[in-house]
């Protein structure tokens, strides 16, 4: 697997990833537009995308961090597992989902109805990468950075078997 991270096709750029991250950033500003907001970033993959984000963002934050799981290897298995929760209550509070890939929908769409039951004041979603073209289940995307093709991703928190998440740019493995 190694060698085949050597050799990752670039799919978006660096650079890019960080332009496109600012422009998101700003409109997240513009629309809490001072009022404080619970980020919860969804790990593993999602934490090079919050840390960026939140660093270029104005907005007073609180940080939160929850781990679901729906896969295995470069499958989902349909199934899932929270692994991490949140340490804090959220009712009443702004509430921004921090996600690496959406995918089929079925993470997002579960994690939201599981916030939304605890009674946010609001709550919106910010992805890196959207795989529209799997979608088996709508979710409402307040932010997206790139939209992209059936490729399985690795790097910028994208990986394969925990491998490649710290790559700076997104590449595709090779069918």
């Amino acid at each position: 697997m190694i060698d085949k991270l050597k050799k990752l096709p670039v799919l978006i750029e660096e650079e890019k990833i960080q332009k496109r991250i600012m422009e998101i950033a700003q409109q997240i500003d513009r629309d809490y537009n001072g009022e404080d907001i619970v980020v919860i970033s969804i790990l593993k993959g999602a934490i090079f995308f919050t840390v960026d984000l939140v660093k270029k963002m104005k907005t007073p934050i609180q940080l939160e961090v929850m781990q679901i799981s729906s896969y295995s290897g470069t499958e989902s298995t349909g199934e899932l597992i929270i692994k991490k929760d949140l340490d804090h209550d959220i009712e009443g509070k702004n509430v921004l989902v921090v996600e690496d890939i959406i995918d089929t929908g079925k993470t997002l769409s579960y994690l939201k109805d599981y916030l939304s039951s605890k009674n946010p004041k609001s709550l919106k979603i910010a992805v890196l990468a959207d795989k529209f073209e799997r979608r088996k289940v709508e979710v409402k995307l307040d932010y997206k950075c790139f939209e992209i093709p059936d490729k399985f991703v690795v790097g910028y928190g994208f990986d394969v078997d925990e491998q490649g998440r710290n790559i700076p740019y997104i590449g595709y493995l090779e069918e």
